[in-house]
């Protein structure tokens, strides 16, 4: 039997219709805020390309973003891998070892040139190269190398996108961004301590159908998950807009789900999709469980004051009418839903048995 050459053959051969695939994509799409007649498109860019090289650097990381990216509800960390992508290089998932892995890295490199992904985890020492170093050569040299012909350079986590913990004060061991070290290949940031599983899937996904970035923010995140405050989406936000405070995180306003703005929360601050993806297959998020947002995916979030401290005045955000307050908090949460039950419609179908796959759509 002839090999699959595309990612449409390899999910044909297992099963999957051409309506889950569409599926799929719209949903990546709609999470995107992309309009809704790209989903075709998008699923054809899919199927028709075969699977993207992916290498992955980890540097000075705590390998949360890795048990993120294994929790990702569409694609799945399965289906990424063994059908979306090629996942060539990846210290902590990979068989290989030694010099058997670093020979991967770069043969993925060679057979792939110009059109393959880096993905990095960590942030990069400089003040003495020697904190952290795989097969005896240094981060940094490392990643010039392995990014000089990368298609797109992808910074995950907050360590790899501003120089997370290590680069907090006093910053012993010089620690930098990937920006700092990558200079002439495309970066898309995606920030977070660890960062949104389907943020990273869903980026991929983009690149994969498109064969380019996704639209940026002014930090270099995709516009799609980073574009609105944790404050425009939180489901407290009509009791911030009424003027509805906890107090402490036990007093009967915190149980009634009151707004945690004066003890710390830095929603109004932070820009992330946490409050409409959330965690874990759309379970929670950490507002939902009685813990005010820390700010983790912006730059020095570690160095900005006191998690539970409530943020200056001068960047308190202009309270809004009751009304549109009112609107925001249900329509975030009409929106939250919905992706879920799309999340859960997608799985169903993308995990069906061949004899039972919907071949109805022949279009």
């Amino acid at each position: 039997m002839t090999e699959p050459q595309t990612v449409g053959e390899m999910l044909a051969r297992k099963g999957i219709s051409r309506r889950a695939l569409l599926r799929y994509a719209a949903w990546v799409t709609s999470i995107m805020a992309l309009p809704s007649s790209m989903t075709r498109a998008m699923a054809q860019g899919i199927a028709d390309t075969k699977r993207m090289s992916v290498i992955w650097l980890s540097c000075q990381e705590c390998t949360a973003c890795t048990e993120s990216l294994t929790r990702s509800y569409s694609p799945t960390i399965d289906d990424l891998i063994f059908d979306f992508i090629s996942l060539d290089y990846h210290e902590a998932l990979q068989a290989a070892a030694g010099h058997q892995a670093e020979e991967a890295r770069l043969k993925a490199m060679e057979d792939n040139k110009d059109n393959y992904v880096v993905i990095v985890d960590g942030s990069i020492p400089l003040g003495n190269m020697g904190y952290s170093t795989v097969a005896g050569h240094a981060n940094a040299d490392v990643l010039r190398e392995t990014a000089e012909h990368a298609l797109a350079v992808v910074a995950v986590g907050s360590c790899a996108t501003w120089g997370g913990l290590p680069k907090a004060d006093p910053n012993p061991t010089g620690a930098v961004s990937v920006s700092q070290i990558v200079r002439n290949t495309p970066i898309i940031n995606i920030s977070g301590c660890p960062p949104i599983p389907e943020a990273m899937t869903g980026t991929l996904a983009h690149v994969l159908a498109f064969g380019q970035i996704p639209e940026l923010d002014h930090l270099g995140r995709p516009r799609a998950f980073f574009g609105n405050s944790i404050h425009d989406r939180c489901y407290r936000r009509p009791f911030y807009d009424k003027g509805l405070f906890a107090k402490s995180f036990d007093d009967e306003g915190a149980r009634k789900g009151w707004c945690l703005y004066e003890l710390g929360c830095k929603g109004p601050v932070t820009y992330n999709a946490c409050a409409t993806l959330k965690w874990n297959g759309g379970a929670s998020w950490p507002v939902q469980t009685g813990h005010g947002c820390l700010g983790c995916s912006e730059p020095d979030f570690w160095d900005r004051g006191s998690f539970y401290k409530p943020l200056p005045a001068s960047t308190e955000p202009l309270a809004t009418p009751l009304a549109a307050g009112a609107v925001a908090g249900v329509a975030a949460g009409a929106l939250a839903s919905r992706a879920a039950k799309t999340r859960r419609e997608i799985l169903g179908a993308m995990s069906k048995p061949k004899d039972a796959a919907d071949t109805t759509d022949k279009t």
